[in-house]
């Protein structure tokens, strides 16, 4: 990953870096490296997340075919 300092502006340089790696997943990855993570653990974690991203494509697609309307 590569940021290029211009104009010696190495705070904007850092937000950039910062949001570069944020979007990449990498302070997630961290914070799950930073303690053992049982097997077990890793594969409900896994389930768990699996299973939400299946009930947001369902709403997402029974909203858009307009059976579903979204509280807000």
């Amino acid at each position: 990953m590569q940021v290029v300092v211009r104009d010696n502006n190495v705070d904007q340089a850092l937000r950039a870096l910062k949001k570069k790696l944020q979007r990449e997943g990498v302070y997630r990855e961290m914070k799950l490296r930073r303690f053992y993570e049982k097997k077990s653990e890793k594969k409900a974690r896994e389930q768990a997340a699996a299973v939400r991203r299946a009930r947001k494509l369902e709403r997402k697609r029974l909203e858009r075919d307009g059976l579903f309307q979204a509280r807000r």
